[in-house]
């Protein structure tokens, strides 16, 4: 490289120091300079005075390691070579000679000066030897397949821009229950955060793209394992010796479970990226730097059957024996190199697609007229401004920033050559800029706007404060309903046990949701608050029970209007021996009362009131529907087929009496008599009800509910007869939001009755006044500040109806200002002392 490198200093050997992988990449490239410790030196001193018995010792390097490798195994034994210096008797030539060799600025070759060494010098090295070259491309594997992940996801980022891919595999969420594959979910963000803002993506379905969370997912997940294993293995103690940690038997499990692997991986991302590459290709506006640059790629660019028949190499040393482990392990290191520079190839590609054009206009931008250059008219230079993601911008800033000045003549075969050359060096981690570019990209993805910005799920809500004094209204007015009637609340568990759930609601089982095995137990979130209500019941030995519970729901369901996943529920079931029908009549008596209150507009009730078994024996009169006492009576008049079955009289002699009680209750116009069946949960075992919106808002069944007698014996001994009824609250709040909307009607989201208002700074005045009227149950809100337009501007935004003003000449008098701000009637004066009194009894008239 032309330009002066700036090397760091790896120190080794001292207490507690370690040697990472980065630092023997460093060290294998020349960018870091070796120093041995003084405290290990001393600890190798007291061998000194050994008298060497062997020789001219030679130190041999593996005919199948390159000079990088081999630099990187000669760093990791004289690591090991210092970690065993308190057991082993080596002396301090040793170590200081193989630094002097490594900090040798030739690194187009490795030469150690032969030693003359004692008998148990070379049996350290001869043990240390064998796993030192191994480790040595570990290390170099490890280095490189980190920082490779986390470019190669930078760079396919910018393929996306530049093939305007549709990105929606991108859209992966953790789903929570323990099946998610975590790289590939991390891979996804990432992506996410490269493309952040990006108005180039989205469009074009391009499989190559659409693979990149799974594959890039595996060489990320595969990294971590050689991370992991590697960092062990460089630090560890060796114990010399035959079959000790140290030996080759004692890595063939490492090899064999590391490598291959991390091979297959790289094999399949380079195999994506070339396919991207070539797609950037396509993609190109020019003709001309299309096929100047084609032709490059086609010449210089790893093919994607290269990297097949590398893998296959690959494949076949794995199972050569241990003694190839360390040709095996520089094989992957070539595939590794093969893949690098795919993914510079892609990240040219994708830039050129990207910016070809101005790269064109800045190649002819300058003219040669007498010896001078000449700027072009500026009009040529206009373009339309593209807008890319957020990280990828900074990629692309970063590549101009580099290669800026080599951008004259760009167009011309021979500079493009020469610029092409310059833009792989860029992406080489051995470059002197390419910790930079690194430190960027971990700088972009770390950022992780797109998280800082969250989503919610989907079929999820929030409410804003102003619906949320719709709900809580809407709630206030269903408990006074429910406890009208003598109901009795009930909590239960937001989720419970599996088999609790399972079997009670057919076809629908299939969206409950499963949570992850914590602990030995099987448990899902809630469908609804009957079954739990059931299971307490049975539980409990209860026989009589009516209670209402309001609580959220949830339900595996593909979201639409009206529908969530998470929801409200209001549910009131009435349990036990009672009166022929009576509670059958009040749950439709109470649903009537709550659709009334709720003032929501029209519905209807439906009441579908056959079994199965007697439908089936009647035929035609299925299809009947109308007023309930009408069709009562056409079913039980003379010659009517209801009347040949005594199923069949039985139920309508129980409808009889519902009717009537329904009619004497002066809701029987909201009832409609439907004989058609709803085929729905599978507890239901008698007389099924259902409240249907009948307004302009399309949102259908608002309320269901029926008898289901034998439900809590599905879980006890005994037999309890229920019927309940759920009013779908999510669907109602719809309607409330949209009646409001319709007539321009708003929302006070607070009870405030007062605005304490100090005109200046003092928060103690505030603190004292405000207290008061807390002290007093007056709701109140305090404001500190000089400007009088905040104080009026917070009671309209708020609509609170009265202020209490505090400004120098109230404070000196020992008044307050009160201001009817509904009214805007005048202020009236009212002594500091008497302030409370004088609010109680204009609040309360």
């Amino acid at each position: 490289m032309a330009e002066k490198v700036e090397v760091s200093v790896t120190t080794l050997g001292g207490k507690g120091s370690s040697l990472s992988s980065s630092s023997v990449y460093a060290i294998a490239n020349g960018l870091a300079q070796v120093r041995i410790d003084s405290s290990a030196l001393c600890r190798l001193a007291s061998f000194d005075n050994r008298t060497p018995t062997i020789k001219d010792y030679q130190f041999n390097f593996s005919n199948h390691l390159t000079t990088e490798e081999s630099r990187a195994s000669v760093a990791v034994l004289l690591n090991k070579l210092l970690i065993l210096s308190g057991s082993a008797s080596v002396r301090t030539v040793l170590p200081v000679r193989i630094a002097e060799a490594l900090n040798m600025r030739n690194l187009q070759k490795l030469e150690i000066d032969s030693l003359d060494l004692t008998e148990e010098e070379t049996t350290v090295l001869e043990t240390l030897g064998l796993t030192s070259s191994l480790y040595g491309v570990f290390a170099l594997l490890d280095y490189q397949t980190a920082a490779l992940s986390m470019i190669a996801d930078a760079v396919a980022a910018i393929s996306c821009e530049a093939l305007k891919a549709d990105v929606a595999a991108f859209n992966l969420m953790d789903s929570g229950d323990g099946y998610t594959a975590k790289d590939e979910i991390g891979v996804s963000g990432d992506m996410k955060v490269l493309l952040n803002g990006s108005k180039l993506v989205g469009k074009v379905e391009i499989n190559a793209v659409s693979k990149i969370p799974k594959i890039h997912g595996c060489l990320r997940e595969q990294a971590k394992l050689v991370h992991s294993k590697t960092r062990v293995e460089l630090n560890s103690v060796v114990k010399v010796g035959k079959g000790g940690p140290g030996s080759v038997a004692g890595a063939a499990g490492m090899v064999r479970t590391a490598l291959l692997p991390l091979a297959a991986a790289l094999w399949d991302l380079g195999t994506c990226s070339f396919g991207r590459s070539k797609s950037n290709l396509e993609s190109m506006d020019s003709n001309d730097l299309r096929s100047s640059l084609g032709g490059l790629f086609e010449k210089k660019c790893p093919s994607d059957d290269s990297l097949k028949n590398e893998f296959k190499l690959v494949s076949e040393l794995v199972f050569e024996g241990e003694e190839n482990y360390d040709k095996l392990a520089h094989q992957v290191n070539v595939l590794l190199g093969l893949v690098w520079k795919i993914v510079a190839w892609e990240a040219i590609t994708a830039y050129v697609s990207l910016e070809g054009a101005e790269l064109n206009e800045k190649s002819k931008s300058t003219e040669v007229k007498g010896g001078e250059k000449a700027k072009v008219d500026k009009k040529s230079e206009k373009k339309k401004k593209v807008v890319l993601g957020k990280g990828t911008s900074v990629m692309i800033q970063l590549i101009k920033s580099r290669l800026a000045s080599k951008l004259d003549g760009f167009g011309s075969s021979g500079l493009l050559e020469k610029w092409v050359e310059d833009h792989l060096s860029f992406m080489d981690p051995k470059d002197i800029e390419f910790d930079n570019l690194l430190i960027k990209v971990k700088e972009i993805v770390e950022s992780n706007e797109t998280r800082r910005l969250p989503k919610l799920p989907k079929g999820t809500r929030d409410f804003a404060k102003e619906q949320m004094a719709i709900r809580k209204k809407a709630f206030s007015i269903i408990e006074d309903v429910f406890e009208r009637h003598g109901a009795t609340a009930l909590d239960t568990p937001v989720f419970e046990l599996r088999e609790t759930l399972m079997g009670k609601y057919g076809e629908d089982s299939k969206l409950i949701f499963d949570l992850a095995d914590q602990g030995g137990e099987l448990c899902s979130l809630r469908y609804d608050l009957t079954v739990p209500f059931a299971r307490f019941v049975a539980m409990n030995g209860i026989t009589s029970f009516k209670r209402y519970q309001i609580a959220k729901v949830y339900r595996r369901d593909n979201p639409s209007k009206g529908r969530y996943r998470e929801f409200y529920q209001c549910d009131f079931d009435i349990a036990g021996q009672y009166e022929r029908m009576g509670p059958d009549f009040e749950i439709i008596k109470i649903l009537t009362e709550l659709l009334d209150e709720l003032e929501i507009g029209k519905y209807e009730v439906e009441e579908k009131g056959l079994t199965i078994e007697t439908a089936d024996k009647i035929g035609d009169f299925v299809k009947e529907r109308g007023s309930p006492l009408e069709l009562l009576s056409k079913l039980k008049s003379e010659g009517s087929e209801f009347l040949d079955n005594n199923a069949s009289v039985d139920a309508l002699n129980d409808l009889e009496i519902l009717f009537k009680a329904l009619d004497k209750s002066k809701c029987i116009n909201k009832v409609t008599f439907d004989l058609s069946l709803a085929r729905g949960l599978d507890y239901y075992t008698g007389v099924i009800y259902e409240a249907v919106f009948k307004g302009g808002a399309q949102v259908g069944s608002i309320a269901a509910g029926g008898r289901y007698d034998n439900l809590i014996g599905m879980f006890g001994t005994k037999q309890v007869p229920a019927v309940g009824v759920s009013l779908g609250i999510e669907r109602v709040f719809n309607i409330m939001e949209q009646i409001q909307k319709d007539q321009n009607q708003t929302t006070r989201a607070t009870k405030t009755e007062v605005l304490v208002s100090i005109l200046g700074d003092d928060l103690i005045q505030a603190a004292e006044l405000a207290s008061e009227l807390w002290d007093a149950k007056i709701k109140a809100e305090y404001l500190v500040t000089k400007r009088m337009n905040k104080h009026f501007d917070r009671a309209k935004e708020s609509k609170i109806p009265w202020m209490l003003i505090v400004g120098e000449r109230e404070v000196k008098e020992g008044t307050v200002r009160l201001k009817d701000f509904e009214s805007n009637a005048e202020d009236v004066v009212v002594q500091r002392s008497s302030v409370v009194d004088e609010l109680r009894r204009r609040l309360s008239p």
